[in-house]
């Protein structure tokens, strides 16, 4: 099943965000997007050009965009919120839980250029907390695609279901190696089966895993592969299914491993089938400017970390 996740082409996760908001302003009339001067990085360009009434530009007021995003709901509109990761939760996590999460307003928090793999920005801007944050929030979705045709199907997804989303997705050219077609929220994807090891990634993780998975396969290790794309909720069956067949679980994310997919796993196994475990995460620490590739193997989240951490609980 693996060797059919291969890639052509690259593009960024935040291209596919902009691809799905063009489609949804041409299928959706009541799709409203909202962003804080940032049009050219979350590719809003052709979604204002044909919806010109339905865009706000709020400029650098993210705290007002969310209180404005909230009143549209309000009025029977979906808002998408739109600007980087960091300003989309750690600068605005008041006006969110008291505007939005708390009253269960049916806002679509969409936040780019999060994780290590923001590059040359620095720490300042690669939040690693946010998925903890949000997932924390009662009644918030959290989303977490792995490339470009999952982000676009995960964007028009949103807008038909109710309540708060927060889509988290990235700023690099990535490889675009999962099908197009329908995504299901909170259903997770089991890419590959195997009996050895339960190997579970999610974002732009996923196409480390699945580099991972393969040379495991290859070494003669059985893995079986998830793609965890819908953090919360979080799709308890499978992962259960899995880890009892194989009793060892190993998940990769672009996160601190406070708060993230890993700690949320860990709390499942820990509550109904506890299993040995690895976490290839950030490990406390903020991150630094570089290009993406080489701040991922210097933070510990490698194909080679991935392929180590299954090796360690199977030995």
């Amino acid at each position: 099943m693996l060797n059919k996740y291969t890639y052509t082409e690259k593009k960024a996760t935040r291209d596919g965000f902009g691809d799905g908001m063009t489609e949804l302003g041409r299928e959706n009339p009541n799709v409203v997007a909202l962003c804080a001067d940032l049009i050219g990085s979350l590719k809003l360009d052709k979604f204002i050009e044909e919806n010109p009434d339905r865009f706000f530009q709020v400029g650098i007021a993210e705290a007002n965009m969310m209180g404005i995003a909230a009143g549209l709901a309000t009025a029977g509109k979906t808002p998408f919120t739109c600007t980087f990761a960091n300003f989309s939760t750690g600068r605005v996590y008041d006006q969110i839980r008291q505007s939005i999460a708390y009253s269960d307003k049916n806002v679509k928090i969409c936040a780019s250029h999060a994780g290590l793999t923001l590059g040359e920005d620095g720490a300042t801007h690669q939040i690693l907390e946010d998925i903890g944050m949000m997932k924390m929030l009662p009644g918030m979705t959290v989303i977490n695609p792995a490339d470009y045709n999952q982000t676009k199907a995960a964007t028009k997804a949103i807008a038909s279901y109710k309540g708060p989303v927060y889509l988290r997705f990235g700023r690099p050219s990535w490889p675009v190696f999962m099908p197009e077609g329908e995504f299901e929220i909170g259903k997770a994807i089991v890419m590959n089966e195997g009996t050895d090891v339960t190997l579970v990634a999610t974002g732009h993780m996923l196409w480390y895993a699945v580099q991972a998975a393969k040379e495991l396969e290859e070494s003669g290790v059985s893995v079986e592969l998830i793609n965890i794309h819908t953090i919360k909720p979080l799709d308890e069956e499978a992962i259960l299914k899995s880890v009892k067949k194989t009793n060892v679980c190993v998940v990769a994310e672009e996160h601190q491993m406070n708060g993230g997919l890993g700690e949320s796993i860990a709390g499942l196994l820990a509550r109904q089938h506890p299993t040995a475990m690895q976490m290839v995460a950030v490990n406390d620490s903020f991150g630094e400017s570089g290009k993406p590739e080489e701040l991922l193997k210097k933070y510990g989240l490698s194909t080679e970390d991935i392929i180590n951490a299954c090796k360690k609980l199977i030995a």
